[in-house]
């Protein structure tokens, strides 16, 4: 199998590792909008480098990975559906639902496979706390804890692209949700605060948000993000039921410390990053393209969740505009 992949920065260089070593593929063309960035990550790897992205559709590939900048994600999943090629696209479509739409519509109508980059649905933690609530465990499921936190904020230059803190952080979060409890966002309310270092204010983004989401099913959800969190990298998710709780993210290097007295003691190696905390699922991720690629499994992750994710981001984003509850059907592209 051969799959070109557009884009050489952290996450591509990444994927590029990962789909490297994959027993099923033979070889990678990776192509960068720096051509020096791509050049040393092909040389590194013993792979093929692209001048540029007419090369990709041009050079005879089985597949093709983005991990380009958002702003061209819609551009290149068409392209890829036009040429009748599957393809694996880091989140999101577009940062907005128009452009979303547009890029899913291309898919439909080449018939062809889009799968999504969220890599949370691989990750072992999350995939046993889904077995619990599916499995009746839990119990009625009442309340649900999300968080994210990176240790380090992204940089000055990324943010103004980024389509900010609910679609491009939280986002996950709202992914997750939907796909461990099986339910869909009724409603959110949240809200932020950019009070942070100034470089969240100058790209009208913000340092730290919440939000409150309502599951069809009358769940209540806290979502919580911090784009600073100087103990570490933290992502977990708490499952509370009539019967049982369960927590995800909660093990030897989460970078958290009790305040009790017979507490564990704080994590001798807390996570740095969602590259580090995540790569187990990251393998796994890519382990499922090249099965559907080769046509033996389902899409495990397509183009219609990370719309329905985005909406509820959407919704967030109104709500904290506009500072009232906001129903995720008010934002376009819905099931019905």
């Amino acid at each position: 199998m051969r799959i070109g992949l557009i884009g050489a920065g952290r996450i591509g260089t990444i994927h590029a590792t990962t789909l490297s070593r994959h027993r099923d593929v033979g070889s990678l063309i990776i192509t960068d909008v720096d051509p020096a960035r791509a050049h040393d990550l092909a040389d590194r790897l013993g792979e093929t480098v692209a001048p540029g992205v007419d090369e990709i559709f041009t050079w005879g590939v089985d597949a093709v990975v983005i991990t380009a900048a958002t702003s061209a994600h819609g551009e290149l999943i068409g392209r890829a559906a036009r040429s009748g090629l599957p393809v694996f696209c880091e989140k999101p479509i577009a940062v907005d639902v128009p452009g979303t739409l547009n890029a899913l519509t291309e898919v439909d109508s080449a018939g062809t496979v889009l799968q999504m980059g969220f890599q949370r649905r691989f990750d072992s933690g999350y995939v046993t706390a889904r077995e619990a609530v599916r499995s009746g465990r839990l119990g009625r499921l009442h309340t649900v804890r999300a968080l994210t936190a990176d240790q380090a904020p992204p940089p000055a230059a990324y943010l103004p692209g980024s389509g900010g803190i609910f679609r491009d952080c939280l986002i996950h979060d709202f992914d997750i949700v939907r796909w461990v409890t099986g339910r869909e966002v009724a409603s959110v309310y949240a809200t932020g605060s950019d009070v942070g270092h100034p470089m969240f204010r100058e790209a009208h983004d913000l340092d730290t948000a919440a939000a409150v989401l309502t599951l069809e099913d009358g769940t209540l959800v806290t979502a919580t993000a911090a784009r600073v969190n100087g103990a570490g990298y933290d992502v977990r998710m708490e499952l509370a039921g009539e019967l049982d709780t369960v927590v995800v993210g909660l093990d030897d290097r989460t970078p958290v410390a009790s305040a009790e007295p017979t507490g564990p003691p704080p994590a001798d190696k807390p996570w740095t990053g969602f590259l580090e905390r995540f790569a187990s699922a990251y393998e796994a991720e890519f382990a499922a393209f090249v099965e559907v690629v080769r046509g033996e499994r389902a899409n495990p992750c397509d183009g219609r969740e990370a719309l329905q994710a985005l909406r509820v981001a959407e919704a967030c984003e109104l709500s904290r505009r506009e500072q009232r509850p906001v129903n995720v059907g008010e934002i376009a592209g819905g099931r019905d």
